[in-house]
């Protein structure tokens, strides 16, 4: 399981901050930066909690761990 942000809806409210800041901080203008990784188990439950109260509806969870592209693209060998 895994904590995504939709940056577009967040406001800034800083509440999941406050919730789960195991997870969750705050950048200077007060949008989170989750930590990357699955989420352990032992904050699974507050990790809901967190995204339930969010006033905006910008946090969610995934069952999968988030792939992140490196910006590198692979090519394909050809001979």
């Amino acid at each position: 399981m895994s904590i995504q942000v939709d940056r577009i809806r967040c406001a800034g409210h800083g509440l999941c901050a406050e919730l789960l800041p195991e997870l969750i901080r705050l950048d200077d203008w007060g949008y989170p930066i989750i930590a990357p990784g699955p989420v352990p188990p032992h904050l699974a439950a507050h990790v809901r909690r967190a995204v339930a109260a969010c006033p905006a509806l910008a946090l969610r969870l995934s069952q999968e761990t988030p792939r992140f592209d490196s910006g590198t693209s692979q090519r394909s060998s050809r001979t």
